[in-house]
Parts: C-alpha cells; sequence; structure tokens
C-alpha cells in the first residue's frame, strides 16, 4: 500500500510538472506571436471577397459528403486506437467556411511555360511569387485551408497554403508528389536563414595537387643555405600556434554567436512540406522539397523530426511509424498496409518500384485476393472542386510579390526583384559582409536580364574597387568580361572575348597606364602571347567623336607555340622588337638533343629613311648562337632576307599595336555610352510587352517625324512630305553622314 501510494504521489507531481512546462510553451507562443513582425500580419483574410467564387466552393456534391462521412469514421477509430497522437488534418474549412477533405483541395495542374516542367523551377517560383504567413499556432494544424487559386490572387499563405500548390504542379507536371503535415524545426517553420550560407555562393573548388617531379640528377645544384634550420623551424613553429591560437579564439566566439538558441517546442511545431517519390519522371531518390525557400533535402535531413500524414489528389495516409529519431529511419511505401495506415483502401495505391525478387514473391493468387478485396470496398476520389489553377504571363514574370524580395542568410543578403521593374534591368543582387551582424559590406554580385548590351553579371569588390563584368555572348565587341576600376584610358583593365567570333583568335587583353599584353587562341601562326610596352602619350587626335591618345610603342614581343612542322632551331619561341634601341632579338624553340637554344640578334635593324631599298645587312649588325654547333651556318643572304621579313613584319606589328589601342578605347566610350542610356530588350513571344514597347517607339518616332518634315522643307524641300518620306529621307541622311565618318576615320588611321 505504501509502495503504491509512493507511486501515485510521483505520478501526480510529474502531471503537475507537465502542466507547469505546457503554460510555459503557451506563454512562450503568445510571445512568438507578438514578435512576428506586423507586415506579414496586417492582412485580414476574413474581408475577402468571395461572392464571384464557383458554386463548388460554396457547397459539397452528395460525393463528397459521403468522403466527409468516411473521414469522420476514420478519423474515429483512429482517436480510438491512437488516442495520445495529435488529431489529423482531414478536413478543414475553405475560404467560404465549407469543410472541405484536403485530397479534394490538390488541383494536379501543367501550366504553358518550360520552367514549370520540371521540379526546380516549381519550387523556386512558388517560393518567389508568395509571401510567407506563420501559422495562428505553431502547435496546432490550421483550422482552414483556402484553395489555391485563391492564394494564388493574393499571394500570399502559410506552408500548408505553399504545400497544395507545389504538390498541384508538381502532379500536374507527372511528378509523384504529396503534400506532408508533420514536425519540423523552427528555423524551418519560421523561414530563419540568418545560419545558413547562400546556396549561390557555394563552396570553394578544390585545387588539383601538383605531382612532383622526379629530381634531375644532372640539374646544377643550388648554393647551400647557410641559414639554421631549427631557428627557422622554431620561428615556424611559434607562427603556426599563434596563428592557429587566434583562429581557435575567432572560431568558438563566431560558433557562440551562430549557434541557435535552445527551442523549448522542438518536435512539436507543425509544418507541412512536399514528398517527392521515386519511380516517376525518372526521379532517382526519395527527397523532400521546402516550399517556403524551394530547396530539396534528403529525407535523413536533421530539420524534419517527424510525419503525421501524407495526402495527395487520390488518397490520404497517415504514419504509423515512430519518429523518435526524425524521418530518417521512415519507409515511404505507401503500399505497405503496417507503416501507413490509409483512408480509401479501395483507391489505386501509388507505384512503387519493385525490385525482380519482390515481384517474383507476389503470387497470382495473391494478386487475386487483393483485386477482390478492393472490389469490395472501392470508393472513388471525388474531382477538385477547385476552379483551374491559371497564372497570365504577366504574373509569371513578375515571380516575386509586389516586385521585389529580401532573404537574409548568414553574413549575406539576397534580394530579388522583377523583371523590368528596375530600369537597369537588376534583377537579383547578392551582398556578401564580413560580419554577422551585415554592417562591413565585402562583395556585391549583380544579375541582369533583357540588358541590349548584354550585361549579365556584375561582380564589384569592395575591398579592392574592382568590378568585373560578364557578358552573354552578342555584345557588338564580342565582350566576354571586362574587369576594371575605371573606364578611363589610363586606368588598368582585364578584357575577355568570345574566341569563336573574332578573326584574330584574341581570348584576353590586359592593359595599363603603359603596357598591353595580349593572349591568343588556336592561331594557324601558333601565336599565342603579344605583349606591347608605351611610352607618354603624345598628341590627342579626335577621330569619329572618341579621343585617342598617340602613344609611341617602346618594345613589341611575340611568343609562340611549337610548330612540329619545323626544326626546332628553326622554329621561333619568342621575338622582340624593341624599337628605341633599333634592335630585333629572336628565340627558338629547344631541341631535346642540344643543352641550349638557338638565338639570334640583330642591331640598328631599323630603317632610317623608311624605303626598303636601304636596307642593309653587316656581320656587325648580326650576331647568332646556334645551339648545336656541329650544324652548318646560315649564309648572309639568308640573314638578310629574314631581316627583310622582320622589318615588316615591325610595320605590321605597329599597325596593330595602334589598332589595339584604339579599339580599347573605342569599347571604354562604349560601355559609357551603354551605362549612361541603358536600355531593354523585348522578345517577340512576350506579346503584350512588346506590343507596348513597339507601339511607344512609333509614337516618339512619329513626334521626330513632325519636327524633321518643316526643317526639311526648309534647306530645300518646298513641297510638303508625308511622314514616309520624311523618314526616308532621314534615313538617306544618316546613312550619308555614317559613310562620311568612316571615311573620315579612315584617313586619320592612315596619317
Amino acid at each position: 500500500e505504501k509502495e503504491e501510494e509512493e507511486k501515485r504521489e510521483e505520478e501526480n507531481m510529474e502531471a503537475l510538472k507537465i502542466n507547469d512546462n505546457l503554460q510555459d510553451m503557451e506563454t512562450k507562443v503568445s510571445m512568438e506571436q507578438v514578435s512576428v513582425p506586423s507586415a506579414e500580419l496586417d492582412f485580414d483574410w476574413s474581408s475577402i471577397d468571395t461572392s464571384e467564387l464557383p458554386s463548388s466552393y460554396k457547397r459539397n456534391s452528395l460525393k463528397e459528403k459521403k468522403l466527409l462521412l468516411i473521414a469522420d469514421h476514420f478519423l474515429q477509430q483512429y482517436t480510438h486506437l491512437c488516442p495520445d497522437r495529435q488529431p489529423l488534418f482531414l478536413h478543414p474549412a475553405n475560404e467560404c467556411g465549407v469543410e472541405k477533405f484536403v485530397s479534394t483541395t490538390v488541383r494536379p495542374t501543367l501550366l504553358p511555360y518550360t520552367e514549370l516542367y520540371h521540379w526546380e523551377g516549381c519550387a523556386s517560383f512558388i517560393s518567389d511569387y508568395l509571401t510567407m504567413e506563420p501559422l495562428q499556432s505553431p502547435l496546432t494544424p490550421p483550422s482552414s485551408l483556402y484553395s489555391p487559386t485563391t492564394i494564388l490572387k493574393y499571394q500570399r499563405g502559410n506552408c500548408f497554403d505553399f504545400s497544395v500548390l507545389l504538390c498541384s504542379l508538381l502532379v500536374g507536371a507527372g511528378y509523384d508528389a504529396y503534400c506532408v503535415h508533420g514536425y519540423a524545426t523552427r528555423e524551418f517553420c519560421s523561414l530563419d536563414e540568418t545560419l545558413k550560407l547562400c546556396p549561390l555562393l557555394g563552396k570553394p573548388e578544390e585545387v588539383p595537387k601538383k605531382e612532383m617531379k622526379k629530381p634531375n640528377k644532372y640539374r646544377v645544384k643550388p648554393p647551400p643555405d647557410l641559414q639554421s634550420k631549427f631557428e627557422l623551424w622554431q620561428e615556424a613553429k611559434k607562427k603556426a600556434e599563434t596563428e592557429a591560437a587566434q583562429k581557435n579564439k575567432e572560431g568558438e566566439e563566431e560558433k557562440e554567436v551562430e549557434k541557435p538558441e535552445h527551442d523549448p517546442l522542438r518536435g512539436l511545431r507543425v509544418h507541412a512540406w512536399v514528398l517527392v517519390l521515386s519511380g516517376k519522371r525518372d526521379v532517382p531518390e526519395t527527397f523532400f522539397i521546402n516550399p517556403f525557400t524551394g530547396n530539396s533535402h534528403s529525407t535523413k535531413d536533421e530539420h524534419f523530426l517527424g510525419i503525421e500524414s501524407v495526402w495527395n489528389h487520390k488518397n490520404y495516409w497517415v504514419n504509423m511509424q515512430d519518429c523518435r529519431h526524425g524521418c530518417k529511419d521512415l519507409i515511404f511505401d505507401l503500399s505497405d498496409t503496417v507503416h501507413w495506415d490509409v483512408v480509401l483502401s479501395g483507391i489505386d495505391k501509388p507505384q512503387q518500384l519493385l525490385s525482380d525478387e519482390d515481384e517474383e514473391e507476389l503470387s497470382d493468387n495473391e494478386m487475386d485476393d487483393t483485386q477482390e478485396k478492393e472490389e469490395g470496398t472501392s470508393f472513388d476520389m471525388p474531382p477538385s472542386w477547385v476552379a483551374p489553377i491559371q497564372i497570365s504571363p504577366r504574373e509569371f514574370e513578375s515571380r516575386c510579390c509586389e516586385g521585389r524580395k529580401v532573404t537574409l542568410y548568414k553574413k549575406s543578403k539576397l534580394e530579388k526583384w522583377a523583371p523590368y521593374l528596375n530600369g537597369d534591368g537588376l534583377v537579383q543582387r547578392l551582398t556578401v559582409y564580413a560580419d554577422l551582424e551585415r554592417t562591413n559590406v565585402v562583395q556585391v554580385r549583380e544579375w541582369f536580364k533583357n540588358r541590349e548590351d548584354m550585361l549579365d553579371v556584375r561582380e564589384v569588390n569592395k575591398q579592392t574597387q574592382l568590378i568585373t563584368d560578364y557578358f552573354r555572348p552578342g555584345h557588338s565587341f564580342n565582350l566576354k568580361a571586362h574587369t576594371y576600376m575605371s573606364l578611363e584610358p589610363d586606368s588598368g583593365y582585364s578584357m575577355e572575348f568570345y574566341t569563336a567570333a573574332r578573326v584574330d583568335e584574341l581570348q584576353k587583353r590586359v592593359g595599363s597606364a603603359n603596357e598591353m599584353t595580349e593572349y591568343f587562341g588556336d592561331r594557324d601562326d601558333f601565336l599565342h602571347i603579344r605583349y606591347i610596352k608605351f611610352g607618354r602619350r603624345g598628341k590627342k587626335v579626335h577621330m569619329a567623336g572618341t579621343r585617342t591618345d598617340s602613344r609611341p610603342i617602346l618594345q613589341i614581343k611575340e611568343s609562340f607555340h611549337r610548330n612540329p612542322a619545323k626544326p626546332a632551331e628553326e622554329d621561333v619561341a619568342e621575338r622582340i622588337f624593341l624599337i628605341t634601341e633599333e634592335k630585333i632579338q629572336l628565340t627558338h624553340h629547344h631541341d631535346d638533343k642540344c643543352v641550349t637554344v638557338s638565338s639570334e640578334d640583330f642591331f640598328n635593324a631599323a630603317e632610317r629613311d623608311g624605303t626598303e631599298s636601304e636596307t642593309s645587312l653587316t656581320l656587325e649588325m648580326h650576331n647568332t648562337h646556334q645551339g648545336r654547333p656541329s650544324k652548318k651556318g646560315k649564309s648572309l643572304l639568308h640573314e638578310y632576307k629574314l631581316l627583310q621579313e622582320l622589318t615588316v613584319a615591325e610595320k605590321q606589328l605597329k599597325k596593330q599595336a595602334q589598332q589595339s589601342e584604339a579599339e580599347v578605347l573605342q569599347i571604354l566610350s562604349t560601355r559609357k555610352d551603354e551605362e549612361a542610356n541603358i536600355k531593354l530588350s523585348v522578345s517577340i513571344y512576350n506579346t503584350e510587352r512588346y506590343k507596348e514597347t513597339t507601339q511607344a517607339k512609333k509614337e516618339t518616332e512619329e513626334e521626330d517625324l513632325d519636327y524633321l518634315a518643316p526643317f526639311l522643307i526648309q534647306i530645300g524641300h518646298t513641297e510638303k512630305l508625308t511622314k514616309e518620306q520624311a523618314r526616308h529621307v532621314r534615313d538617306k541622311c544618316l546613312a550619308d553622314l555614317k559613310h562620311r565618318l568612316v571615311n573620315r576615320v579612315n584617313i586619320i588611321q592612315a596619317r
């Protein structure tokens, strides 16, 4: 009797502790609801207009009423057998206050957009298009579930609204998708991404380790190192210890700041997401989709803490497995009645991928028995009461709610805009910070769309002030990337080009105030590097509205790849034109049978009066070193012809260097004009916006022609011109002006 009394007292004490904990949880929940931003709670769902909704929204058909009775009967049996589990989310009320079975709220839809044919596009669109609203109580599912059409109309909803809409699109696209009612962590339920890295940052690529070359025993030994290795080792050890201690301190401080606070409601927070089973659409493995972020997760992810039930447009399944260890040990074979209890047992079961051994185990008698049972208890799921889901091209293009969406990540911030909302075509911006408080900006990365100058991405390093622009194919100068600090000619730059679109196979051009280096691709002459050194700027020349400063060329150096068709001693590897010193240096490729390489030097090689007849060659003007001394030297006549070829090549290289410099200045001036007058292009397939832009262009052209007609009459056309005649005269004048400018540029370049 004493033992029984003690047990009763212990049970009473535990009950009191549980009640106290529940009261504390309720107060914390109320505090959480108060801490939700007011912008997310301003919208009043009770004030929406439901008068124009179809009749299926306002009443149930006979089949739906029968389905509700079956669901109530199932719920009674479930609560009797599992009294400790939470109530199921079976038939919440819709926007009209009518109870609807959750499976009939899923409306499979395939929209006419290629992006929505894949799960990544569907999940990304839903996460961007809708605004997240928290549940009224984080411990219980919502009392209502609105139709996907209403959610799309007002562009907001909770996790259950997100999941039903996403599941409707995925099932319509052919995926074996299900809505999930379960439990998740606080970060997933509240869409808190501040402790996660932005997916756009990614992990840095690992640099492959270089293989160590075998030591050559014939290599010249370096001079002995007279420093004490022990002292160097001691200094390196102390430095490594201090750096490690400093890193550990910084890591511990950062971990303390980054470590999430203890959640007293862990395992009790209700959340909804989407389950995609393997099989259909060549999905190799079952996975989850968080509808708030649009990201996929493994079924063993620790953020998903348990599952109550899943459903699609065909049936409803209750999880009968233990979720003490989360979802990592769950079996997602919905046809297994031991692990999953189904509401409508006569409905076709989901198709699972069976192995050959499993198919052999299923005998014909077992298949016949299951078919007889299904025929006896069959009940067809009523069709969805939701109206067809429709998204207009303008709505699909807008993506973000109110045109803008901001997401905070760990040490970064991601902003998204709808296309054509910003005048510069900006659609996405990622700002990277050095601290967790997001105050010190390190890097800014911007994405653009529909730019006529083909600008795609811009990266700005706030520490070095370096700007890198990346272009799509189609730029007027075939630019691929442009790195700069300023668009002025004297500042440094690096330009990359689309090699396939250029005749000279130019890949990259790097320049500074007095130097320029060009890198080439696969050329017929095997040239791959050209280095040009300039002197101080001279007089300024105006050409075609741009300004070029003529700079004297001091040196030109070219490097060539090996030409296997020539012997190594005749194949030039490098040639240097020292113009101010009147000297030309040739270095040939290394022959495997020789220790040194062959080289040739020409002194006083520059032409004094500019005529080829005065080019001469003496023994004092020529110096040769042969890598293979046994081979007979070249004749003086051969060297004289080579000198003539080099003088002609020097002239051509000077012209090419001037053309390269002029092209750089033209690119810089064009980039200035493109940034000053940004224009956005409109695709002809975007019919609505294309009509608007073409109409606006016609109106501006008509205004220009109205101003142009009186001017043409004054300069000689006495009769009144029609708009077509004025347009023809204007085009003719512009073509004549362009022809004159081209001739003027050619004359200046020739001078």
